[in-house]
């Protein structure tokens, strides 16, 4: 398989996919029309969710806008219950929203902003995967896909809100493919690299980032000035829809990277799952695993 295609239909399916209005949900949304899905768009800002929403629709495909924020109860509800009025139940959920920042040591950090990261990035996949889980587990069985990142495998100096939050996003993945082993649901973290889009903007414009990361900042303004550096949103995009599709549900729990052949890790789910691999794990001096790898900041 190319790394960079997959061929599936998710004809049937109806998926929620969050922080949808632009970037990489956008693109997961438009793949998912374009494979066939009923597309559920939420994201805060009106106007991204409507004129996504609105190509998607003018391209062919079915698609419904639902501005919200996963971190507020109400909201997600709304959005499911649209879903589900407008299309049937969520068989796919794809929780993607996520800020950045901040960026500071532990002590210079804003509480606030720093809570706020998590509440984003694991608290509103909490809300949106409780939101849907109920009913996926009556109907035997659903897909769930969390937009994690690299942060998660490493911690670093100064990034502390976004790299403890994608660890956590890990770990809620593993709990809910455990959880859900039974009824059939299949829930999966993905790393999508470095893509050029909005989201590598913000920390450009952050004062405390240029002061704390700036490493960082480099690698992003690399990526600027030679575009074979990023990642392409349609190839994370292509993943969802392989993962989607049923095509790596024996590597639920795990946490795929974007640019790995997901084909090749399907046919080696069983080597995955015995020797515990693509997951985060304490290693120990009577379990050497190599050198240890230097820390570096994350692609995304």
């Amino acid at each position: 398989m190319d790394l960079h295609t997959v061929s599936a239909s998710l004809s049937g399916e109806t998926a929620l996919v969050t922080g949808a209005g632009r970037g990489i949900g956008r693109a997961i949304a438009e793949a998912y029309a374009a494979a066939g899905a009923r597309v559920v768009l939420m994201a805060r800002t009106t106007e991204q969710v409507e004129e996504a929403t609105q190509a998607i629709t003018a391209a062919g495909g079915l698609a419904l806008g639902v501005p919200g924020d996963v971190t507020v109860v109400d909201d997600v509800q709304r959005a499911v219950g649209a879903a589900e009025k407008q299309f049937g139940p969520v068989s796919i959920l794809v929780s993607n929203a996520g800020i950045t920042g901040p960026y500071a040591p532990i002590w210079d950090a804003d509480p606030d902003e720093w809570w706020r990261t998590q509440d984003v990035h694991v608290h509103g996949a909490f809300l949106c995967t409780r939101a849907v889980y109920a009913g996926m587990v009556a109907r035997g069985g659903g897909r769930i896909i969390v937009v994690a990142s690299r942060a998660a495998e490493r911690g670093g100096a100064n990034m502390s809100a976004y790299q403890i939050a994608k660890a956590g996003q890990l770990r809620l993945v593993e709990s809910l493919s455990a959880e859900g082993a039974d009824s059939g649901i299949r829930v999966f973290a993905v790393e999508p690299g470095m893509v050029d889009t909005a989201f590598a903007d913000a920390p450009l414009q952050r004062a405390d980032a240029q002061k704390y990361v700036p490493d960082f900042i480099a690698r992003i303004k690399r990526m600027r000035e030679d575009p074979s550096l990023a990642t392409p949103a349609s190839r994370v995009a292509n993943l969802c829809v392989f993962l989607g599709s049923g095509q790596g549900d024996a590597l639920s729990g795990r946490f795929l990277r974007v640019g790995e052949s997901w084909e090749e890790m399907a046919r080696c789910a069983d080597t995955i799952q015995r020797d515990d691999l693509y997951t985060l794990r304490l290693r120990t001096l009577a379990e050497p695993s190599g050198p240890p790898t230097p820390t570096r900041p994350p692609d995304h």
